[in-house]
């Protein structure tokens, strides 16, 4: 059995032992000069001073080992050289790497220490073998914490009980690893590492360039600022690319930072975080020992100068182009899908790892499906991976409706398909044509729903959900709101912070609660109350999602407010034509008989939808209980008990 590595590493380190065993000769014949029990065979528990001779005999060298004049490079000597180690801290780390390189070495290094049984060098060892005073603080500084050794990662000084110079020093095995040649990474940061990725194609050449020139100027601490997943990675590895930097992607936790900063060290690389959490990741790797290391993050959440005590990264936006994400999308789909790719992925801001998963799902569900790839399985597809922790703050429905559920007027019924067209080409309109309002404004489309209780505003929010191929999440505003100060402005940012990371329509139920006419104040919640309306107010303007209210009073709404929306879509009760439709699609799917007659029901039961829906499934339970088919007695029940919860009376006309 042979191993297939390269001998050249360790002949150089072999090469530098030699004449650090020379320098060990010197101080063990100095120190049996001078020390009166140099005979004595106890002198470091049981090590004699013949055998301290015979460990000193200079060792051959196998024969296979290739010598330093055949051109080979000192990896010592490179690692010094990168990290700007002078010389001194060079021979300490050589020092205290000899055990680790030669067994001899341990048992010289118990012999100097008067203790066998401690065979690593010592800081006093040390600063001896290298000729450096003990007392002088100058030497006793290079093991300080903030010393280049120790801030870098390549010694590590032991026992701190121990007194100074009797404390051990020890090379992590990953530093000794790469002094040998082995570049594999650090075990602490297995599974924290991906393998480089492409990620989306950059929007902007133009940007890419001068971040690639910025690398390759020297180490860079970015933060990059994405609008759609995947941007900002895609520009980060373009970047590192054109600079002819290889880059490590990160992914653990901020715990690990210390050895990836060595790890970057040690290997040359850049390091390359992408998270949703970057702050404690940011802060971590904001201290001064990352100077030397070019480090760019990428996030969709703004950078917060909180994160960083001393050294700010450079923070860029990244532009955005509607374009590069539908090629995304088309790289990963094989040839012509066969349906409009550009509207079904509008409404979704997937980008990177996501959008190719998201891909790959949509295909695998087309072949368990055995047939082509179609808009409804890149959308579920697409649906897995806008999974988020929304569930915690809102209702989640996953809409089984369509345009054929909803019973409106024709003017209500519009302006929910331009709601969903808006949704669909927000990106075109306010980002590629630069039409958006200023001001800090965001993408987002902003709707209400005006109307009673039952005439469909709710149903109206899942269609339009599931037109665009997006998850419905009702949040009760009700229960947001607290009595204690700031405590609602708390709750309405953890609900927009997870939306912010998810594809998803957003549906404010009783947006009375906040959204109220704001009054003159009279005392601290009057003032609190505004505060509140105004906070919700600004989010909202500043949110790239699709939201949608609710109220069943117009009138309620602060009319600040309403002049910052998209559309608002008042709900009419229905008329007498428009319930006997709803009595007729309530029916379409229930066995009834077939003389029913529902103009009657229509013209004396003046019931919005949701009341009429209700009363058709008390009429098919009590079917359901006899075995027989809906017939109009059950109707007629169902009808009268929807009038006695509401404590209407029920009209004469029917008994």
């Amino acid at each position: 059995m042979t191993l297939d590595v390269s001998l050249e590493p360790a002949a150089a380190l072999l090469t530098r032992l030699s004449a650090l065993r020379d320098r060990v000769a010197a101080l063990v014949a100095h120190r049996s000069a001078d020390d009166p029990t140099a005979g004595d065979p106890l002198r470091g528990l049981y090590l004699s001073e013949e055998a301290v001779r015979h460990l000193l005999h200079p060792q051959p060298e196998p024969a296979e080992l290739p010598s330093l004049a055949d051109g080979f490079t000192d990896p010592l000597a490179a690692l010094a050289t990168r990290l700007r180690l002078t010389p001194l801290d060079t021979t300490l780390l050589l020092v205290a790497l000899a055990p680790d390189l030669d067994r001899t070495f341990e048992q010289l290094y118990g012999y100097l220490n008067d203790d066998v049984g401690r065979r690593r060098a010592t800081v006093g060892l040390t600063l001896d073998l290298c000729g450096a005073p003990a007392h002088l603080a100058a030497a006793r500084a290079r093991f300080h914490p903030t010393a280049p050794l120790t801030a870098l990662g390549l010694l590590t000084v032991e026992e701190p009980e121990r007194p100074f110079l009797s404390r051990s020093l020890r090379v992590p095995d990953r530093v000794l690893a790469h002094l040998l040649g082995d570049e594999t990474p650090d075990a602490a940061l297995t599974g924290h590492l991906r393998e480089p990725s492409h990620g989306d194609e950059p929007a902007d050449a133009e940007f890419v360039r001068r971040v690639a020139a910025r690398i390759s100027a020297g180490p860079l601490f970015a933060f990059l600022r994405e609008r759609r997943e995947g941007e900002g990675l895609g520009c980060a590895t373009a970047a590192l690319r054109l600079a002819g930097r290889a880059s490590l992607h990160y992914t653990g936790p901020e715990e690990r930072i210390p050895e990836l900063l060595r790890e970057a060290r040690l290997s040359g690389r850049a390091i390359l975080v992408d998270s949703d959490q970057p702050g404690p990741l940011v802060r971590a790797l904001g201290v001064d020992t990352a100077a030397d290391v070019t480090v760019l993050v990428t996030s969709a959440r703004p950078y917060d100068p909180q994160w960083c005590d001393h050294r700010d990264p450079l923070v860029l936006d990244v532009p955005s182009r509607r374009a590069a994400a539908l090629d995304a999308w088309a790289a990963v789909l094989p040839g012509d899908p066969g349906f409009d790719l550009a509207a079904t992925v509008a409404p979704y801001h997937l980008g990177g790892e996501r959008l190719t998963r998201a891909a790959r799902a949509a295909q695998d569900l087309a072949a368990f499906d055995g047939t082509p790839l179609t808009a409804a399985h890149l959308r579920l597809g697409a649906r897995q991976q806008s999974a988020s922790g929304l569930e915690q703050h809102a209702r989640r429905i996953r809409p089984a409706v369509d345009w054929h559920d909803l019973v409106l007027p024709d003017r209500p019924l519009t302006e929910l398909r331009e709601l969903a067209l808006r949704a669909r080409h927000r990106d075109r309109v306010l980002g590629d044509w630069r039409l958006s309002a200023g001001g800090g404004r965001g993408r987002g489309v902003l709707g209400l729903f005006a109307g009673e209780s039952g005439t469909g505003k709710t149903l109206s929010a899942e269609v339009v959900a599931a037109e665009l191929g997006l998850d419905l999440y009702v949040v009760q505003l009700s229960s947001v709101v607290d009595k204690y100060v700031g405590e609602t402005e708390k709750n309405l940012e953890r609900i927009f912070t997870e939306a912010d990371r998810t594809d998803a329509v957003l549906l404010f139920d009783e947006a009375d609660a906040v959204f109220g006419k704001r009054s003159e104040v009279k005392d601290a919640h009057d003032r609190y109350a505004n505060l509140e309306s105004a906070y919700l107010l600004q989010r909202l303007e500043a949110f790239d999602g699709i939201a949608l209210l609710t109220t069943n009073l117009r009138a309620n709404i602060d009319e600040a407010f309403t002049r910052r929306l998209d559309l608002v879509i008042d709900f009419p009760f229905p008329d007498e034509e428009q319930r006997l439709a709803l009595w007729r699609h309530g029916l379409a799917h229930v066995p009834s008989d077939e003389d029913v007659a529902l103009r009657p029901l229509a013209a004396e039961f003046e019931l919005a939808g949701g009341s009429i829906r209700s009363a058709v499934v008390t009429a098919a339970y009590l079917a359901a209980g006899r075995g027989e088919a809906v017939g109009a007695a059950d109707l007629l029940e169902g009808a009268r008990r929807e009038y006695r919860k509401a404590g209407r009376l029920v009209p004469g006309t029917w008994g």
